[in-house]
């Protein structure tokens, strides 16, 4: 069933962004963990999704994964963990959730990049010292 909405959706559909000499299209659906627009990590198709989003108050990351019994409620379809243990623990339940309980093995590696680009966004920037100025005698 996914893969008959994936050659329907492929080529056109709203989250679709096509450039100029850009071979591979993007994607900005949601639950799309590389945003590029490929079957693999589409997230309108396949009945197991993962997405990995900002909380609001900035401190974790929220994992967001579609249950795959409510095919035909998107309302309730949506499962949200919010992961706040800290970065190096918050990835590793991460990592055992995705792969210990085989829910979408192959993404495993995108999801663990993902949470850790939203964890280092979220860091604050490094203040430059500035250089004493010579003092000329």
């Amino acid at each position: 069933m996914s893969a008959l909405n994936w050659m329907i959706i492929r080529n056109n559909n709203a989250f679709l962004l096509k450039k100029r000499n850009i071979n591979k299209p993007f994607s900005t659906e949601a639950n799309n963990l590389t945003n590029l627009s490929s079957y693999r990590y589409s997230g309108l198709v396949h009945s197991k999704t993962v997405g990995v989003v900002d909380t609001p108050d900035k401190k974790g990351f929220t994992v967001v994964t579609k249950k795959p019994k409510c095919g035909k409620k998107p309302a309730k379809a949506l499962e949200k963990r919010t992961m706040k243990a800290g970065a190096r623990r918050s990835l590793y339940k991460l990592k055992t959730f995705l792969s210990a309980n085989k829910y979408r093995r192959d993404l495993t590696k995108a999801a663990l990049r993902r949470a850790s680009a939203v964890l280092r966004s979220q860091k604050p920037l490094p203040v430059k010292k500035a250089r004493a100025a010579k003092k000329a005698e």
